[in-house]
């Protein structure tokens, strides 16, 4: 068995943060635009959902923290940063590929 097996299927909060991560460095609220943004207002997290998936990532090993890349009069110290790992990436990739598989599924069924 493989290394991703374990985390399928991921939870909406978890895939959307990997991919919010998946392009670079950011923190909490900037993942929360960025995910709001890109499901089109679909996928709305919460801080408390988020905070607890982020604890939980970071245990697993998917993502880490990091240093803010900015200097400190251009952001707040209050901000903790995070990036994806080598496994999250890999998680992240096992997970896109499970959900094209259903997509071609559902389109040999002519779901849409």
């Amino acid at each position: 068995m493989n290394e991703t097996a374990d985390f399928m299927p991921l939870t909406t909060p978890v895939f959307h943060i990997l991919l919010a991560l998946s392009d670079g460095e950011r923190h909490g609220y900037a993942m929360l635009q960025e995910i709001e943004s890109k499901s089109d207002g679909s996928v709305k997290l919460g801080t408390g959902t988020l905070y607890t998936a982020i604890k939980r990532m970071l245990a697993s090993g998917l993502i880490e923290r990091t240093q803010s890349q900015l200097e400190p009069e251009q952001d707040d110290e209050r901000r903790r940063y995070y990036r994806i790992t080598t496994l999250g990436k890999r998680v992240a990739a096992a997970e896109a590929a499970r959900m094209d598989a259903l997509v071609v599924w559902a389109r040999a069924k002519r779901v849409f």
